[in-house]
């Protein structure tokens, strides 16, 4: 089982690793930059996070999710910086035995994700 997750100001990668034995199912979220936040244009989205509990808070939810919901390997990486419209900030790649799993697993890893782990962002609108 991997666990992995990478906070950072690079892209995030177009690829697909090697699956592992008994790995039958992927469900990858990439989620990008929305050129319009509150009905008005954005350049992008300036991310920031304290990194130390940030880091902290995605091992113990990932922890807390091989605990309670089985063997699956996961990876996570949320941008940092400024992010432009149009371009990737977060990709969540779930994989375990059956797809239903993993799709479920994603959707709770994005949901934890967003709620409980102190990355911020502040939109960069077009008409400033």
């Amino acid at each position: 089982m991997t666990l992995h997750f990478l906070l950072s100001h690079d892209p995030i990668p177009d690829v697909t690793p090697v699956f592992a034995p008994g790995e039958g199912a992927e469900v990858r979220f990439l989620g990008t930059v929305r050129g319009l936040e509150d009905g008005r244009p954005i350049t992008g989205i300036d991310y920031s996070a304290y990194l130390p509990m940030a880091e902290k808070m995605l091992a113990e939810l990932i922890e807390h999710g091989t605990r309670d919901y089985g063997p699956h390997s996961v990876f996570i990486q949320h941008r940092l910086g400024f992010v432009a419209a149009e371009e990737p900030s977060i990709l969540i790649r779930v994989r375990s035995k059956h797809s239903a799993e993993s799709f479920d697993l994603c959707r709770w890893y994005l949901k934890e994700v967003k709620t409980r782990v102190p990355i911020w962002k502040r939109p960069v609108f077009a008409d400033l």
